[in-house]
């Protein structure tokens, strides 16, 4: 986003909650860097900086606000405008940084380039001009927020503080810390909470922040209906679930999410087994409950279409679930195939202690059911076309996972379920659509996507659908929501 001060400020005067997570503001006189929705006294406009990232903020010796907490604010989200390939490249590069953040080792971008057939010195060049500061520079930031959440909202030893915010020493860490923040995390942490230790196997609770409006009504009917008993329960605005191991932590844990709609923030509470992992969790249930969105832009883009403001996206935590969800849901309602994945965990799941009844059981493994035969599968009451198809999924998960990391581009993983029997574009592009997050699918030959364009636009093939489609990039999947959601509320 090219800053226009004066306008910045403006920004800043209106606590203007739609630049929140893309604006944020130095003030000279005390070295501190603010959210546009602070609710501090407005500084005065000579003594104000503005900068697109905290990176930049940082980078020019400025420390983030106690108060309005710059560790908590949405991502910037998808760019509503086209943008240039260099810019491209440059927002994919912070993208990578951003998921090998909590890594203990720095990611070597060279290996960025290669893969996105430029030189290492051409990204590293158009990075320093999209982002204002060097990749490195970049990657520090990201880690010294994600530990400032963590000593601010937790009450983790220090040490582990440092190794979940992908520090690989303590004495590294301290040493950042110290120079960046001009304090020591101790005494950030006795400022924030206190000095105490938590007791052993006490959750661990974070905050996270999102953009207004947020339509959490409609995400948690989506969720509620599609939520597997044992597995998932959802009640009003909170979500429980247990997460099977290997999909964030290296044990079986929990997590519960309950959203704060008054003051736009989502409360995450954890096992502690997922301590180590605190920042690569926060990131994917960012991606889960799609907190980074922009409503405006989409909203503005959807405009022809029937729905509330703020809709999500919701993605998955497990992507393995979502695709044998999708598998299941074939051809059959949503509440038949949320049967069918029911008996699937039960004969295939494993137990899991959490604080809630009823939230009890993980979802199997990919290499549980790989080594199932097809008939003990197509035993449960799935059609055997589907059962081996949910088995093949499975033993070629290891190959498939790989194409489900953050950011990676749909196609690829699109083109790998379609190759496999009994997956056809539809469900590869579904998968696509909530286990990628990824905003512009629009899975193909949708009835209930069709019908309802049928009804609004009097559209009658998949062509003249795909057509008038092309005005809602890259925006499809949240259209495709409201497409569905048409049919509940169209007589």
């Amino acid at each position: 986003m090219d800053l226009d001060a004066d306008a910045a400020y403006l920004v800043l005067k209106a606590r203007d909650a739609r630049f929140d997570g893309r604006l944020f503001v130095g003030v000279t006189s005390t070295r501190v860097y603010c959210r546009p929705i602070c609710r501090v006294r407005t500084p005065k406009r000579e003594n104000c900086r503005f900068f697109t990232t905290p990176a930049q903020a940082e980078a020019q010796a400025f420390r983030p606000c106690l108060k309005c907490r710059p560790e908590i604010a949405p991502g910037p989200g998808l760019a509503w405008t086209v943008m240039d390939a260099s810019r491209t490249l440059a927002r994919q590069s912070a993208d990578w940084l951003d998921d090998h953040a909590a890594g203990g080792e720095t990611p070597r971008l060279s290996v960025l380039a290669s893969r996105l057939g430029v030189s290492d010195r051409h990204l590293r060049r158009i990075f320093q001009a999209e982002h204002g500061v060097t990749p490195v520079q970049y990657l520090q930031t990201r880690r010294l927020l994600m530990a400032k959440h963590l000593l601010t909202d937790t009450r983790l030893p220090v040490s582990q503080v440092a190794l979940a915010s992908g520090f690989a020493s303590l004495r590294r860490f301290n040493a950042a810390f110290a120079e960046n923040y001009r304090m020591s995390p101790s005494r950030l942490r006795g400022a924030a909470s206190g000095d105490e230790a938590p007791a052993a196997g006490e959750a661990l609770t974070v905050t996270l922040g999102f953009r207004t409006p947020y339509d959490t009504e409609r995400l948690m009917r989506f969720l509620a209906q599609r939520a597997i008993p044992g597995v998932e329960q959802v009640e009003g605005t909170r979500i429980r679930r247990t997460l099977r191991a290997g999909v964030i932590g290296a044990q079986p844990a929990w997590i519960e999410a309950s959203f704060m709609p008054a003051s736009a923030r989502l409360q995450l509470r954890f096992a502690p087994e997922l301590a180590p992992v605190s920042a690569k969790l926060v990131g994917a249930v960012r991606r889960w409950l799609d907190l980074d969105a922009a409503p405006q832009a989409i909203d503005d883009a959807l405009a022809v279409l029937p729905g509330s403001q703020g809709l999500r996206l919701p993605g998955s935590l497990d992507g393995f679930e979502l695709a044998v969800r999708a598998v299941l849901g074939q051809q059959v309602t949503v509440a038949a195939a949320r049967t069918l994945a029911c008996r699937v965990v039960a004969r295939f799941g494993d137990s899991v202690v959490t604080p809630w009844a009823g939230v009890d059981r993980c979802f199997p493994a990919p290499q549980c059911i790989a080594a199932a035969p097809v008939e003990q599968v197509a035993a449960l009451g799935i059609v055997r076309t589907r059962a081996n198809a949910i088995v093949e999924l499975a033993r070629a998960w290891p190959q498939l996972s790989q194409r489900l990391a953050p950011n990676q581009p749909a196609q690829p993983l699109i083109e790998a379920l379609c190759a496999l029997p009994g997956i056809g574009p539809w469900t590869a592009h579904y998968i696509a659509m909530r286990a990628l997050s990824w905003p512009d699918a629009f899975p193909p030959q949708d009835v209930a996507v069709l019908k309802a364009m049928k009804r609004l636009f009097g559209s009658t093939t998949q062509r003249e659908a795909d057509t008038l489609a092309e005005g809602w990039r890259p925006w499809r999947a949240y259209a495709v929501l409201r497409l569905w959601n048409s049919l509940e509320i169209t007589p």
